[in-house]
């Protein structure tokens, strides 16, 4: 009656869910420093201000103040000493002029020297020397001309900010003092020029004061956040293949987070939130870019975060299980009821059904007695993939037969199916462990944001945290979702600079500069 039987599927074939996996779209936040060198910034200012400061031309009819002579033969009362000199002179002169006031023309020019900008944490520090070559013509009409230098440094602490429309800002405080006062020793006497130098140099101060903000524009920061904007708007590779991933990242708010200097660098702080998108297969088109935004404010740049489809096809699961369940019928299967049977398994199917659930089919050839195959078919069963959070051991639980068979040779190869030993096989050989998966992706991950150049930027990423979620049953297997977080730096660095480091080192034999 067994052998009578035919050879098809003993009970229905679960249906096939193909929908592929659902990767979440985050929002991430990407902290990215952008980088420029304060040697920029110093160029440019030393481009903007003038090296003449101010000119000095103006006619003193004191420039030697007159000499006078005070001679008392008798005060109005008695006194002694210096006392006298309070006294009133009753016989004798006082403060007589003996030799009058001598005029002069005094003309000159104050120029600076090269402007040096150092700092540390998030104050710029300005140096600027002054240089003054001041003359004393005609003095008197006896001195055709005198000369005299001095010197001046010029000091000033910057604090920068940003508006919300990206236009820098700076807060300026600044002050000189000379180093060297210009004087001139004429006819035995010191004249000193700085009280008729200090007006016009404090308004030259003043006039920096108000015009160092104009020059940062001049650093083109708006310029340099706008590109890095745009070029947010893109897709990096995260796999090249096996599988191919890809990350969009689509930007949605930028913010700064403060600056700081160091070393040779301003370095900028900016906290990007992005949508990212994580993509199995060829490279996903560019998400449009829009123009920056207004500056956001971020409380919690908490860095780079993004999502990884790890998946575990079935055509890798499915000769893992034919091989356990070979093995296992080497020796005759102990069926409740029937007793002893022989079998033989055929290469196995598992696919998606239904229910978050995996369907598989057994090819089974059975029969009772010694030697005996007497019948055959497929049995379906159905079971549900479970793991722990954060954990990457997948097991297969609630292992079903699907449907009934309408008659006995059916149930004989159902019987098989549900036996103790094959099930507990199954629940082994399809359990997977994503360790070796995962890691060989993180690898691949690492390398990729390494050193990843995204147009006119340079992007270099670490992850420092993976967190697994749940596993599902998607059209291409079984997929464990994975969180990674990070950090991520983003230095300015065109392509034109790349390629002429790589020429030159070419030709020398170094290695590309940074």
């Amino acid at each position: 009656m067994l052998a009578a039987c035919g050879d098809g599927a003993v009970n229905p074939a679960p249906p096939r869910v193909t929908t592929p996996a659902e990767v979440p779209k985050p929002l991430s936040r990407i902290t990215v420093p952008v980088s420029a060198p304060v040697a920029d910034l110093e160029r440019l200012v030393n481009a903007q201000v003038p090296k003449s400061l101010l000119s000095i031309d103006r006619q003193e009819d004191a420039c030697i103040p007159a000499a006078k002579l005070t001679v008392c033969l008798k005060h109005k009362q008695p006194c002694k000493g210096e006392a006298c000199k309070a006294v009133p002179c009753a016989v004798g002169f006082q403060k007589a002029k003996i030799i009058p006031s001598i005029s002069c023309r005094i003309v000159g020019e104050v120029t600076r020297g090269p402007i040096r900008l150092t700092g540390k944490g998030d104050v710029i520090q300005l140096r600027m020397p002054v240089q003054a070559d001041i003359r004393a013509q005609d003095v008197g009409k006896i001195i055709r001309q005198e000369t005299a230098t001095a010197a001046a440094e010029v000091r000033a602490t910057i604090a920068l900010g940003l508006r919300r429309d990206w236009q820098p800002t700076a807060r300026v405080d600044i002050d000189y003092n000379w180093t060297q006062k210009p004087g001139i020793d004429i006819l035995g006497k010191r004249i000193t020029f700085a009280g008729k130098a200090d007006p016009k140099l404090q308004k030259v101060i003043s006039g920096l004061e108000a015009e160092l903000p104009n020059h940062l524009v001049q650093l083109g920061l708006p310029k340099l956040i706008a590109g890095a904007w745009e070029k947010g708007f893109t897709s990096v590779s995260l796999n090249r293949q096996n599988p191919e991933v890809w990350m969009r990242i689509t930007p949605q708010r930028l913010g700064v987070g403060g600056y700081r200097i160091e070393g040779d660098s301003i370095i900028l702080t900016l906290g990007m939130e992005a949508m990212t998108e994580t993509f199995l297969g060829n490279r996903p088109p560019d998400p449009d870019p829009i123009p920056l935004p207004p500056q956001a404010m971020f409380t919690d740049p908490s860095g780079l975060r993004f999502h990884l489809p790890v998946v575990a096809d079935y055509a890798e699961l499915e000769p893992v299980l034919e091989k356990a369940l070979r093995k296992l019928a080497s020796k005759p299967i102990m069926v409740p009821v029937v007793g002893e049977v022989n079998v033989a398994f055929g290469k196995p199917t598992i696919y998606t059904t239904a229910g978050d659930r995996l369907a598989i089919g057994l090819p089974i050839e059975a029969g009772v007695g010694t030697g005996a195959l007497n019948t055959k078919g497929v049995v379906w069963l159905t079971g549900k993939p479970w793991n722990a959070p954060n954990s990457q051991k997948v097991l297969v639980q609630d292992l079903q037969v699907a449907g009934k068979s309408a008659d006995l040779s059916g149930n004989l190869l159902i019987g098989v199916a549900r036996s103790p030993a094959v099930t507990a096989e199954l629940e082994t050989a399809i359990a997977q462990n994503f360790d070796k998966d995962l890691a060989k992706l993180m690898v691949k991950i690492h390398k990729a944001l390494a050193d990843k150049q995204v147009g006119d930027f340079q992007l270099s990423a670490e992850v420092t945290e993976v967190r697994h979620g749940v596993v599902t049953p998607v059209g291409q297997g079984l997929y464990l979702p994975v969180e990674a977080f990070g950090r991520a730096q983003l230095r300015y660095r065109p392509r034109e600079a790349v390629a002429a480091s790589r020429q030159t080192s070419l030709a020398t034999g170094a290695a590309p500069a940074p």
